[in-house]
Order: structure tokens, then sequence, then C-alpha cells
């Protein structure tokens, strides 16, 4: 990796004039974006930015010895002749270069902005930023989170820091990434490193408790200057740890400014991680707090040994409770039916390595949860998000028995073996009820 020299600079640039380079349509949309935020002469780096711009490297190259496509040839030459063997070793299978400058900052070095910061850095310069510097020191030093994807190891692009003004000095693009529980005391911290104009994404999948407010309420409550149309949310099924180890994925990008959210939208996509748009940030943000209580209920599920029939009826049911809350909210009906909704439901309520699905499954197997949540070193956002959804639909006027019973379960100790015999023991209703 390339240092910075006694005047700050980054040396042995290579301007792009000097080479030409075949980019994908995806790639060449992201670069538009960037040459926008960032006015004036490009240049395509294999070891650094130009000295001019003083940023550290957008695009990592080492020496492979097999060839690749897309490989940089110099311009002019007959012949075609490599500049060596080079070519970008970053998040996901080979890619091509990426012809701008861009930085985003992720903020939270947990599982999930550990994840998104090696997907990002298919195209950008990254500053991952953690709480504790000694943790943005470690990931530094062994290119890997030792606490969170111990065996992911980090592209070069990623750059981990504990400074606040380090981390958001220049960049293009947040992603917020903190549990939702410290989101306000985050951003309340680091509010006077962001411009207004900066795109702000959301991925954290909760609700304020107390206020109820969504993320996206919360950053615009507290940045009071900054443009609405440039704050979103990131959402979908999104298993850090399936994403980190490079497995195909999808997840949708949800923003008022339609145009701009597809000109940041190629920023995210590489060949594992495909991401649409939708304007409808209410019911992708709601959907992605919402199905959190409904994994839990999926987990005591499993945990008492129910089988196939009993999840799929839970999950459909699950489906119709959120969407019902989340119009209610001001979402919009088809946005359920999509990644954020059923989606994230049908992975949330599945698999193993859903945190909130854990955590239910214990709960089946008879232990408190107390000694649960001790146990994990990631945050279940569903044990929080359960009182503030119970809240919500109670304001909303919206009946939600999946929800009640989990939050009996959590908070009132009723035992989870009583869950199932309450949701099936109600009243007789059309399927449809509250959704036509």
């Amino acid at each position: 990796m390339p240092r910075a020299s006694a005047d700050g600079t980054w040396k042995n640039s290579v301007p792009a004039s000097a080479i030409v380079t075949r980019v994908s349509p995806a790639t060449e949309a992201a670069c538009d974006w960037a040459r926008r935020r960032n006015p004036g002469p490009p240049a395509l780096n294999i070891a650094s930015t130009d000295a001019a711009t003083r940023r550290p490297p957008l695009l990592t190259a080492r020496l492979k010895a097999a060839p690749r496509r897309g490989v940089l040839r110099r311009a002019g030459s007959g012949s075609g002749t490599e500049l060596g063997s080079t070519r970008a070793t970053v998040a996901g299978p080979t890619r091509e270069p990426y012809p701008c400058r861009v930085k985003v900052t992720v903020m939270g070095a947990g599982s999930w902005g550990t994840a998104i910061s090696a997907v990002m850095a298919t195209h950008a310069e990254v500053a991952l930023w953690a709480r504790r510097a000694e943790l943005a020191g470690e990931i530094n030093a062994n290119r890997s989170n030792p606490q969170y994807l111990a065996d992911v190891e980090l592209p070069e692009t990623v750059r981990a820091t504990g400074a606040d003004e380090e981390a958001l000095d220049g960049c293009d693009l947040v992603l917020m990434a903190v549990p939702s529980h410290g989101y306000r005391a985050v951003l309340e911290r680091v509010a006077p490193h962001i411009a207004p104009t900066t795109p702000i994404i959301s991925l954290t999948k909760g609700i304020e408790e107390g206020s109820l407010l969504r993320m996206t309420e919360i950053t615009l409550q507290i940045l009071t200057d900054h443009d609405p149309r440039t704050v979103g949310v990131l959402t979908g099924p999104n298993l850090a740890s399936e994403i980190a180890r490079r497995q195909p994925a999808a997840s949708v990008l949800a923003m008022p400014d339609e145009d701009l959210a597809r000109a940041i939208q190629p920023a995210f996509m590489n060949p594992t991680f495909r991401v649409y748009t939708n304007p409808d940030v209410v019911g992708c943000e709601a959907a992605g707090a919402l199905k959190n209580v409904m994994a839990i209920a999926a987990g005591i599920a499993d945990g008492l040994g129910y089988g196939g029939n009993t999840l799929a009826a839970l999950i459909t049911r699950a489906l119709a409770e959120l969407t019902r809350l989340g119009v209610a909210m001001g979402g919009r009906p088809l946005t359920f039916a999509g990644l954020a909704g059923m989606g994230d439901l049908i992975v949330t309520c599945v698999s193993a390595r859903s945190r909130n699905h854990a955590v239910g499954v214990e709960l089946g197997k008879g232990r408190r949860l107390g000694e649960i949540l001790k146990e994990m070193k990631m945050v279940a956002e569903g044990v929080r998000t359960t009182r503030a959804v119970l809240d919500l639909a109670e304001r909303h006027g919206v009946e939600m028995p999946i929800a009640t019973q989990v939050g009996a379960v959590l908070y009132e100790g009723r035992e989870p073996a009583e869950l199932v015999p309450h949701l099936m023991t109600r009243e007789a209703k059309s399927e449809l009820d509250g959704l036509s």
C-alpha cells in the first residue's frame, strides 16, 4: 500500500490520460455521480490518487500471476503492453477499475458495517468509523475485524478510524450502521462534520424507544439544515456474514429523490451484491424494523420443535401484520411484497445466522432472556424494537397479535409455549382483514 510523503501527498499516481480501461455501465454511472460531486480532472489510480487531491488510494492494485479481463494497458501501445500483471483485489469477484474519486464513510464497525465496507470498496475509498480507537487500530493492522467477521479479509481500500473528523472529512456518502439505541448519540456527535448536501443512508433496522421515530426521522431531526431528499435507507435480506463472504444477495435503496437514488445505486453494486431503488422510504424502513419482532416469534416456534407448516403460517401472517402497520405509518402496500418486506422477513425468520431468530430459538428451549443476551456479542434489534412496535400499533389502531405475544414473552414473563395456543384460538377472521 502506498505511503504519504512528507508533504502529505500520495506518490506513484498514474493519470487517466496514460491508460485506457474497460468499465461496465454501472461503474460509469457511479463514476459520473462521483465526478459531479468532485469536479475536476479524474485520475485512475494504480497505487494512489493524483497529488492535488491528497486522498488515500481509491483502488489498491496487487500483482497476480493469472491474467484478467479489463487489464490496464498503455495508451497508444500497439502491442497492448500490460502494466505488469496489475489488477484490483477488492470485495467480490474481480472487478473493472473505478476511474474516479469517491469516498464513502461507514459509521459503525459491527458485523454489518464491516460487511458493507467491503462491498463499497469495490468502487470507493472507505473510511470505517469505529467507536473505539483500539478496534480501529486492530482492523487496520489485521486487515480484518477481530471482533466481527474475523475470518473475512478487508480490501486495502478500507481504512478504519476512531476519529470523527478523519472519518467524515471530504466524504461523498455516509452510511449509518450503528444500532438503533445508539443512532441518535452517534449522529449528534458527528453532525458538525457532515455537509448539508451529503447523502446519508441508514442501514439500521429499528425504531427508537420513547420517540417511536425511524432512523431517517432521527437524522432529519438532528441535521436540521440537511436536504431531506438526500436521506434514505438501505434494507433487505442482508445477513452480514453471507454478504462479507461474497454470497449473492440483493437489497433495496429507498430515497425520496429517485434521480439521486439512481445516481448512487451503482456505487453499492458489485457482481455479488445487487441493489434496486424504491421511493418508499417509510415502507422500506418500517418493514426492516418490524420484521425483527416476527423473527423472534419464528425462532420460538423452532425452539418449541414445530415444523414447516407452523413456520409457513407464522411467516405469512407476520407479513400481513407488518404490512398493516407499515401502511398505517405511510408506507406503500407493494413495498412489503418486495425485498424490504417479504425478502427480509423470510431470511430473518428461517436463517440460523439471524440474531433475532436465534434469541427466539433459545427462548423456545426454555432459557431466560437475560442469560441469552449476555452471551451475544451483537445486538438483536427485535428485543428492543418489540416495545416500540407495540406502541406504534396502539397509536395507529392496528391489531398485531403475533407482536403482542412476542411482547408478552419478552416483557411480561409469559411462557413461550403459550404463544402458539394464544394465536391459534383467536376469533375466526378473513385472511385479508385489515389489508383491503
